[in-house]
């Protein structure tokens, strides 16, 4: 019997699995197929979660500085604080944007404290550094951001250029102490309608340090996945050239079938739950969130290639949040996991 790790890592890479995987949220009582650990170090350099005084999180800070806030409603999901950015002029970056200091720590030590309550042997573990467009969305706005793409684009480069040397100090420490089983690269550089700048500019701008940071886990065999939501047809034949095996996740908007096809199970689809359907509008009835289930199943699933994940989306603390959770979760183990059978 194989283990859940065995069996996710199975489809990552382009293998049949014995049973339909399933992405992080596992089933209660059962060991998740996947897991990310989160470096302490972060902590030191001023990144990480903002809890309240009864530990739930209401905001994050990450490394760079720039606030988050969590709403109950997007199951607790970040944004940059409305209207509170760091930098307004992309000529001004280098006096504004500061990587933090890398402290000299037992890195060894910290890892083996990091993954202590990980099971290695059960759980594959995402692990590195990455991140660009959203880097600058963040630090800027949108609106700013995108302007700066247009016409700085030099200001861009050089500044992804900065991200991508403190980003390579971190996955080269994360590679030799924590030896991740697949490396996530994250960039939502789509929404559900398109991309938001041009393929050509994505190619231009974005793409060299995706693939740069790529490059470090790629020559040393580790599995590559891209986390970008929304409609990002346009670009995935981008990320299988820098070695993209994973698409996260996957959403219904994109041509998913038309993907599957072309890559024959080489490129795994990790979602292709439809997220933003009547499944996952408020107070939806329980035939229809398990229907829903099966429905994903019975169209992705089909000779592989295939890694469920759905979630439901809303207040934790509501009780119909928690029931499309249980729904979900209960079709998934009766319908998923003995669908190969």
């Amino acid at each position: 019997m194989l283990t859940e790790k065995e069996n996710y890592l199975r489809v990552v890479n382009g293998e049949m699995p014995e049973w339909v995987p399933r992405t992080s949220f596992a089933s209660p009582g059962r060991k998740p197929a996947t897991g990310f650990v989160f470096p302490s170090i972060m902590m030191q350099l001023g990144g990480g979660p903002v809890m309240d005084d009864e530990g739930k999180m209401i905001g994050f800070r990450d490394a760079w500085g720039v606030e988050y806030v969590s709403t109950k409603e997007t199951s607790n999901a970040s944004l940059p604080v409305p209207g509170k950015f760091l930098l307004d002029d992309i000529t001004r970056w280098r006096d504004v944007i500061k990587a933090p200091e890398i402290p000299d720590v037992d890195w060894e030590e910290m890892a083996a404290k990091d993954l202590a309550n990980l099971d290695r042997e059960n759980s594959a573990m995402y692990g590195g550094m990455s991140g660009y467009f959203l880097n600058l969305m963040n630090f800027m706005g949108f609106s700013e951001g995108l302007c700066a793409m247009v016409e700085e684009p030099e200001e861009v480069m050089a500044l992804f250029s900065y991200l991508h040397d403190y980003y390579e100090k971190l996955n080269t420490k994360i590679l030799q102490y924590y030896k991740p089983d697949i490396f996530s690269l994250s960039d939502d550089i789509a929404a559900a309608g398109g991309l938001f700048v041009s393929p050509q500019v994505y190619r231009d701008l974005v793409k060299p340090w995706h693939d740069a940071d790529a490059k470090l886990f790629r020559d040393a065999g580790i599995p590559i996945a891209m986390h970008c939501c929304g409609l990002c047809d346009e670009i995935v034949e981008d990320w299988w050239e820098i070695g993209v095996r994973v698409w996260q996740p996957a959403q219904v908007q994109n041509d998913l079938l038309g993907w599957k096809a072309k890559y024959n199970n080489k490129l795994a689809l990790e979602g292709c739950f439809d997220s933003h359907g009547p499944a996952n509008w408020p107070h939806a009835p329980e035939e229809m969130v398990r229907q829903a289930v099966r429905d994903c199943i019975d169209t992705y699933a089909p000779g592989g290639g295939f890694i469920f994940w759905a979630s439901s989306y809303g207040d934790l603390d509501d009780p119909d949040t928690a029931n499309k959770a249980r729904w979900i979760t209960e079709e998934y183990d009766s319908y998923g996991r003995t669908f190969y059978n």
